[in-house]
């Protein structure tokens, strides 16, 4: 079965830091694209962070950010885990969103602009004091 499952919401303070994980199972992550999304309240859900296809690390990796988070947030991929992780650093209350992961062996630009096979079910981060 085909699975995405995010972890490592949670509450956190305005400046502080969380890494969200994104664990595959039931196939290779290293062949597809991955993203991250986030939708807030009432707002539409938008690309976070694409990393490009790895085919096992043959392939030079290519990373996209929106500009909201450029210089904050970083993300990679452990392909011995077939994981990919979004690291969240600086965060605002402006971050609060639900984020989810999602997959399609695509370009960096097509997932991030919403072109996605699977969805993982998403995890709630909210930045408050």
């Amino acid at each position: 079965q085909v699975q995405l499952v995010e972890s490592g919401g949670g509450l956190v303070q305005p400046g502080g830091s969380l890494r969200l994980s994104c664990a595959a199972s039931g196939f290779s992550l290293d062949y597809y694209a991955v993203g991250w999304f986030r939708q807030a309240p009432g707002k539409e859900r938008e690309g976070v962070s694409c990393i490009s296809v790895s085919d096992g690390g043959s392939r030079d990796e290519s990373t996209y950010y929106v500009d909201s988070v450029k210089g904050r947030f970083t993300i990679s991929r452990d392909i011995a885990k077939n994981t990919v992780y979004l690291q969240m650093d600086s965060l605002k209350p402006t971050d609060t969103a639900v984020y989810y992961c999602a997959a399609r062996r695509t370009t960096v630009q097509a997932i991030c602009a919403g072109a996605v096979d699977y969805w993982g079910e998403g995890t709630l981060i909210t930045v408050s004091s």
